[in-house]
């Protein structure tokens, strides 16, 4: 599915490569064979998926604010890049709360200043803007959201991520018509998992510091159903959606796409977990749930990626049990200190066999 060939020598920008989904796709994107510049914030969390797997040895790292509209244009500019992924974003549920005002500014004016970054640019082919399953308006149904449901988000994150597709959309229409110009898409994925991912209020980076650390591990809205995925079913989606816009029709591209899981990873936040012990027997530890709760969180939440399937020839490729499997191998060898580089990109190796089959 992805296109080995074409991706050798391409010139590419992508924001927000310090991070987790950002540090997976660097490292994808470099065994590919392009040429990467990416433009972030220093790494989000010690320790980092993008130290400890040496993200930065293969590409162009530059650190900079999406909100500074100055130093970001003109540093994809510089990269003189063909195709640009907007991965940079405030990503918690939660944290957006506690910092609305950080959380609009980033995830909505960061966009803005990534899309008009793009209009000053010179070379730009296609532009896959990276946003969220919760972009929807979410009304609880049992069946997953299409993507010309209409935008919503009761918390701040989801909302800014309703806000940012609101603006591709305007910035389509208004700035990116012309057919031979840049095409631009957003890409809304599921819940992702994988190893590396260390941040606050996520599933299994939770099941792993109580493991290691003895502690009891609260759950929160353990019956909230997720469409979960493993962190390389979308990236494979954003790059071959990134391929799809490059070409000559590629106009026809240019729209908003789910990248979500099979069925059976649709599942209650409880059966992760007990998925992960079983998996991973070193990583139970004392569990209690906490059903109610003050800030407001989606309890069902699906996505329909009929879509992509059809149009892409896209589909998710791992069962849950296979993506849990994959995360919990990466931790245990995190946890031995084992060589985290070359296991990522032996894992991104893998995943390609299973795109082959």
């Amino acid at each position: 599915m992805i296109n080995h060939d074409f991706w050798k020598g391409k010139r590419v920008f992508l924001t927000g490569h310090t991070g987790f989904k950002g540090s997976w796709l660097s490292l994808w994107l470099q065994q590919l064979g392009a040429e990467v510049t990416g433009f972030s914030l220093p790494p989000p969390t010690q320790p980092s998926l993008f130290e400890l797997a040496n993200v930065e040895k293969g590409m162009t790292s530059l650190i900079g604010d999406i909100r500074d509209l100055e130093k970001l244009s003109r540093s994809l500019q510089e990269s003189k890049a063909e195709i640009v992924f907007h991965l940079a974003a405030q990503p918690l549920v939660r944290l957006s709360y506690k910092t609305p005002v950080d959380t609009y500014s980033t995830n909505v004016m960061g966009t803005v200043n990534l899309l008009e970054s793009i209009r000053r640019s010179n070379g730009v082919r296609s532009a896959v803007i990276v946003t969220t399953d919760k972009c929807y308006e979410n009304r609880e149904w049992v069946w997953g959201y299409r993507e010309d449901e209409p935008m919503g988000g009761h918390d701040p994150y989801s909302n800014s991520k309703g806000c940012a597709e609101l603006v591709v959309s305007a910035y389509r229409r208004s700035f990116f018509s012309d057919p031979k110009g840049p095409q631009i898409a957003s890409a809304r994925a599921g819940n992702v998992i994988g190893g590396g991912d260390f941040a606050d209020d996520r599933l299994i980076p939770d099941i792993v510091r109580a493991a290691l650390s003895k502690q009891k591990l609260t759950i929160r809205n353990p019956n909230a159903t997720r469409p979960w995925q493993h962190v390389l079913e979308p990236l494979s989606g954003y790059l071959l959606l990134a391929e799809h816009l490059y070409q000559e029709n590629g106009s026809s591209f240019a729209e908003g796409w789910n990248f979500g899981p099979n069925e059976d990873a649709e599942v209650p936040v409880k059966n992760i977990l007990e998925i992960v012990v079983t998996e991973w027997r070193d990583a139970s530890c004392h569990v209690t749930f906490e059903s109610n709760q003050e800030l407001h969180e989606a309890q069902m939440l699906k996505l329909d990626v009929s879509k992509a399937k059809h149009k892409l020839n896209w589909r998710p490729k791992m069962k849950i049990r296979e993506a849990i499997k994959l995360t919990s191998d990466w931790y245990q060898n995190y946890i031995k200190n084992e060589n985290l580089e070359k296991l990522t990109h032996a894992q991104i190796e893998f995943f390609e066999g299973l795109l082959r089959t």
